[in-house]
Protein backbone atom coordinates (compact mmCIF):
# COMPACT_ATOMS: atom_id res chain seq x y z
CA UNK A 1 0.00 0.00 0.00
CA UNK A 2 1.27 3.45 -0.89
CA UNK A 3 -0.16 6.88 -0.19
CA UNK A 4 0.60 10.26 -1.72
CA UNK A 5 -0.45 13.75 -0.63
CA UNK A 6 -0.63 16.48 -3.29
CA UNK A 7 -1.48 20.09 -2.35
CA UNK A 8 -3.96 21.67 -4.79
CA UNK A 9 -3.45 25.44 -4.46
CA UNK A 10 -6.74 27.26 -3.93
CA UNK A 11 -8.67 23.98 -3.77
CA UNK A 12 -7.36 21.73 -1.00
CA UNK A 13 -5.38 18.52 -0.95
CA UNK A 14 -5.56 15.33 -3.02
CA UNK A 15 -4.75 12.06 -1.29
CA UNK A 16 -4.00 9.02 -3.43
CA UNK A 17 -4.01 5.50 -2.14
CA UNK A 18 -2.75 2.47 -4.04
CA UNK A 19 -3.83 -0.75 -2.39
CA UNK A 20 -1.75 -3.88 -2.17
CA UNK A 21 -3.79 -5.43 -4.96
CA UNK A 22 -3.02 -2.52 -7.30
CA UNK A 23 -6.26 -0.52 -7.00
CA UNK A 24 -6.09 3.29 -6.99
CA UNK A 25 -8.44 5.46 -4.92
CA UNK A 26 -8.19 9.19 -4.39
CA UNK A 27 -9.82 11.69 -2.08
CA UNK A 28 -9.82 15.40 -2.89
CA UNK A 29 -10.35 17.32 0.35
CA UNK A 30 -11.65 20.77 -0.52
CA UNK A 31 -10.96 23.72 1.79
CA UNK A 32 -14.72 24.13 2.38
CA UNK A 33 -15.04 20.61 3.81
CA UNK A 34 -16.43 18.87 0.72
CA UNK A 35 -14.76 15.65 -0.37
CA UNK A 36 -14.65 13.86 -3.71
CA UNK A 37 -13.79 10.17 -3.73
CA UNK A 38 -12.41 8.89 -7.05
CA UNK A 39 -12.09 5.31 -8.21
CA UNK A 40 -9.64 4.38 -10.94
CA UNK A 41 -9.45 1.55 -13.44
CA UNK A 42 -7.25 -1.34 -12.30
CA UNK A 43 -5.71 -1.65 -15.77
CA UNK A 44 -5.07 2.11 -16.05
CA UNK A 45 -4.43 3.81 -12.70
CA UNK A 46 -4.73 7.25 -14.35
CA UNK A 47 -8.25 6.66 -15.74
CA UNK A 48 -10.94 7.68 -13.27
CA UNK A 49 -14.01 5.43 -13.45
CA UNK A 50 -16.26 7.33 -11.08
CA UNK A 51 -16.24 10.21 -8.66
CA UNK A 52 -18.56 10.53 -5.69
CA UNK A 53 -19.02 13.98 -4.12
CA UNK A 54 -19.58 14.02 -0.36
CA UNK A 55 -20.79 16.87 1.83
CA UNK A 56 -18.79 17.32 5.07
CA UNK A 57 -21.25 15.31 7.21
CA UNK A 58 -21.34 12.52 4.63
CA UNK A 59 -17.53 12.38 4.52
CA UNK A 60 -17.47 12.17 8.31
CA UNK A 61 -20.01 9.35 8.35
CA UNK A 62 -18.06 7.42 5.70
CA UNK A 63 -14.77 7.90 7.57
CA UNK A 64 -16.42 6.61 10.70
CA UNK A 65 -17.71 3.53 8.91
CA UNK A 66 -14.44 2.55 7.25
CA UNK A 67 -12.17 3.23 10.20
CA UNK A 68 -10.89 -0.19 11.33
CA UNK A 69 -10.56 1.05 14.92
CA UNK A 70 -14.15 2.15 15.17
CA UNK A 71 -16.08 -0.04 12.74
CA UNK A 72 -16.94 -2.83 15.13
CA UNK A 73 -18.28 -0.63 17.91
CA UNK A 74 -19.48 2.55 16.23
CA UNK A 75 -22.81 3.29 14.67
CA UNK A 76 -23.55 6.16 12.36
CA UNK A 77 -24.44 9.04 14.67
CA UNK A 78 -26.61 11.24 12.51
CA UNK A 79 -29.87 9.78 11.32
CA UNK A 80 -29.03 6.13 11.96
CA UNK A 81 -30.97 4.19 9.39
CA UNK A 82 -30.23 0.59 8.69
CA UNK A 83 -30.46 0.07 4.96
CA UNK A 84 -29.49 -2.96 2.97
CA UNK A 85 -28.06 -1.23 -0.09
CA UNK A 86 -26.33 -2.79 -3.04
CA UNK A 87 -24.58 -1.35 -6.06
CA UNK A 88 -24.55 -2.97 -9.44
CA UNK A 89 -23.43 -2.27 -12.98
CA UNK A 90 -26.17 -2.46 -15.58
CA UNK A 91 -25.31 -2.35 -19.27
CA UNK A 92 -27.55 -0.55 -21.78
CA UNK A 93 -28.16 -3.22 -24.39
CA UNK A 94 -28.55 -2.22 -28.09
CA UNK A 95 -32.16 -3.48 -27.80
CA UNK A 96 -32.92 -1.40 -24.70
CA UNK A 97 -35.93 0.89 -25.11
CA UNK A 98 -33.80 3.63 -23.50
CA UNK A 99 -30.90 3.47 -25.98
CA UNK A 100 -30.61 6.95 -27.50
CA UNK A 101 -33.01 8.43 -24.94
CA UNK A 102 -32.47 10.74 -21.99
CA UNK A 103 -31.74 9.34 -18.55
CA UNK A 104 -34.78 11.30 -17.32
CA UNK A 105 -36.99 9.21 -19.61
CA UNK A 106 -36.28 6.13 -17.46
CA UNK A 107 -37.69 7.77 -14.32
CA UNK A 108 -35.56 5.13 -12.60
CA UNK A 109 -35.54 6.71 -9.15
CA UNK A 110 -39.29 7.40 -9.11
CA UNK A 111 -40.18 4.00 -10.50
CA UNK A 112 -37.70 1.83 -8.57
CA UNK A 113 -36.27 3.84 -5.66
CA UNK A 114 -32.74 3.11 -6.91
CA UNK A 115 -30.37 5.77 -8.24
CA UNK A 116 -28.04 5.91 -11.21
CA UNK A 117 -24.94 7.42 -9.56
CA UNK A 118 -22.61 7.22 -12.57
CA UNK A 119 -22.46 6.16 -16.18
CA UNK A 120 -19.36 4.40 -17.43
CA UNK A 121 -18.82 4.93 -21.13
CA UNK A 122 -15.95 3.75 -23.29
CA UNK A 123 -14.72 7.36 -23.47
CA UNK A 124 -14.81 7.89 -19.69
CA UNK A 125 -16.94 8.02 -16.58
CA UNK A 126 -19.76 10.47 -15.96
CA UNK A 127 -20.38 10.78 -12.21
CA UNK A 128 -23.81 12.01 -11.13
CA UNK A 129 -25.24 12.15 -14.66
CA UNK A 130 -27.83 14.84 -15.23
CA UNK A 131 -31.39 14.03 -16.38
CA UNK A 132 -30.51 15.30 -19.87
CA UNK A 133 -27.72 12.70 -20.23
CA UNK A 134 -28.40 10.66 -23.39
CA UNK A 135 -27.90 6.92 -22.97
CA UNK A 136 -26.04 4.92 -25.61
CA UNK A 137 -25.75 1.20 -26.22
CA UNK A 138 -22.80 -0.11 -24.24
CA UNK A 139 -23.13 2.46 -21.46
CA UNK A 140 -22.78 0.88 -18.04
CA UNK A 141 -25.00 2.38 -15.36
CA UNK A 142 -23.67 2.29 -11.81
CA UNK A 143 -26.88 1.87 -9.78
CA UNK A 144 -27.28 2.04 -5.99
CA UNK A 145 -30.38 1.02 -4.07
CA UNK A 146 -32.10 -1.88 -2.40
CA UNK A 147 -31.73 -5.27 -4.06
CA UNK A 148 -35.32 -5.03 -5.27
CA UNK A 149 -34.81 -1.50 -6.62
CA UNK A 150 -31.57 -2.33 -8.44
CA UNK A 151 -33.14 -5.43 -9.97
CA UNK A 152 -36.08 -3.28 -11.09
CA UNK A 153 -33.69 -0.81 -12.79
CA UNK A 154 -32.08 -3.74 -14.64
CA UNK A 155 -35.53 -4.84 -15.85
CA UNK A 156 -36.44 -1.25 -16.72
CA UNK A 157 -33.32 -0.73 -18.84
CA UNK A 158 -33.80 -4.12 -20.49
CA UNK A 159 -37.40 -3.23 -21.27
CA UNK A 160 -38.83 -6.14 -19.30
CA UNK A 161 -40.33 -4.18 -16.39
CA UNK A 162 -44.09 -4.37 -16.78
CA UNK A 163 -46.25 -1.28 -16.39
CA UNK A 164 -47.88 -2.75 -13.27
CA UNK A 165 -44.46 -3.52 -11.74
CA UNK A 166 -42.96 -0.07 -12.05
CA UNK A 167 -43.35 0.91 -8.38
CA UNK A 168 -40.64 -1.02 -6.51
Amino acid sequence: MTTRRTPLPGVGVQYDLSTRDGRHISVVAHQDGRRFVGFYRPDDPDACQATIPLEPDEAGALAELISPDEAASTTVQHGDIELDLVSERITVDPRSPYRGRLLADTQARRRTGASVVAVLRRTGAVPSPRPDFRLEAGDVLLVVGTRQGVDAVAELIAGTLGADEDEA
